[in-house]
């Protein structure tokens, strides 16, 4: 589940949407104090921020000579790696530090209408690397919890290159307008339903989904994947995660699908250095989500149209 030029991930901030700052009682309702709440409500957007969203992973460095190109630590959120003409992009485009360094006068809003409508606070619109159409439609108290946890990230004094296209924004597709009140997120007992809103905010279809000779997304064959990345030392191509039996996923069983990624996931936990076997697939990552949220994911691909589309992973 990688970036193509309408994926990628960025920002988030903190919870003063639940509890207002003057004095009173220090118990809720429920008998939870602020802090614990408040304490709750960060973990919660910890995890969606590193494991589902990848807003860290997008907005750090990486390390690109180690298996599944991990975040180089201490560069945690405090701005990406640029994206060029190898992933699509027609120019160059950095994920900007979303640190308390560069957010520290923004409000939770306006880090909430960057996450969901591609908006910054200049009224700037944001390249749709950052997937905010994916974001759009995850529910207002999931938004807030990655806000909540982007402000608690250790601030950075770092700044990246600004933009450089060879296209006007207006030529790109229209800013999603979500009422993130009228957002849902569906029990995860519905596991297809659940599955599909992991899967969204996941970005999965963004890497997964091949390119026309437009350079747009080809939705006839969501998740067959075929976008190749070209990578400093070779060519790598996206995997079809379709239930399609001969060249996607359709053989995999559940728990094949979940072990997947825990192999991966303790991959990149040896560091070493793959060869062609690397990728920009953030296995550390996404090999680290709850098995309920993998195992929905596994439930909602198996329901979307299979596609035979055999590949090559390694184009010359």
């Amino acid at each position: 589940m990688r970036k193509s030029i309408f994926s990628h991930a960025l920002l988030a901030a903190c919870a003063t949407i639940i509890f207002s700052c003057n004095s009173g009682p220090k118990e809720t309702a429920e008998g939870i104090s602020r802090e614990d709440s408040l304490k709750m409500q960060v973990e919660h957007g910890k995890y969606l921020a590193v494991y589902v969203a990848q807003c860290i992973d997008c907005h750090s460095k990486r390390d690109i000579t180690k298996f599944s190109t991990p975040v180089i630590p201490g560069t945690e959120g405090g701005g990406g790696l640029t994206f060029g003409k190898e992933e699509g992009i027609p120019g160059e485009v950095t994920p900007p530090n979303i640190t308390p360094f560069n957010l520290k006068d923004w409000t939770d809003d306006e880090i909430a209408r960057a996450i969901t409508q591609g908006i910054n606070k200049k009224g700037d619109t944001l390249f749709p690397i950052m997937p905010y159409n994916n974001y759009s439609r995850m529910s207002k108290d999931d938004i807030y919890a990655i806000v909540a946890y982007i402000r608690t990230l250790k601030s950075i004094d770092s700044t990246v290159p600004p933009r450089k296209l060879m296209v006007p924004m207006s030529a790109l597709p229209p800013l999603p307008q979500p009422d993130l009140s009228k957002n849902t997120k569906p029990d995860p007992t519905d596991k297809v339903k659940y599955g599909e809103y992991m899967t969204t905010a996941a970005s999965c279809g963004d890497c997964h989904t091949p390119m026309t000779p437009e350079g747009t997304p080809d939705f006839k064959k969501a998740f067959a994947g075929g976008f190749v990345f070209n990578t400093p030392f070779f060519k790598v191509t996206v995997s079809n995660i379709t239930p399609d039996s001969a060249t996607g996923i359709g053989s995999w069983s559940e728990d094949a699908f979940v072990q997947k990624f825990r192999a991966r996931a303790a991959l990149v936990k040896e560091g070493k250095d793959p060869g062609r076997q690397n990728t920009f697939m953030p296995w550390g990552w996404y090999g680290q989500m709850k098995d309920e949220d993998l195992k929905a994911i596994y439930a909602y691909l198996r329901t979307v149209p299979p596609v035979t589309n055999k590949l090559e992973k390694w184009p010359k």
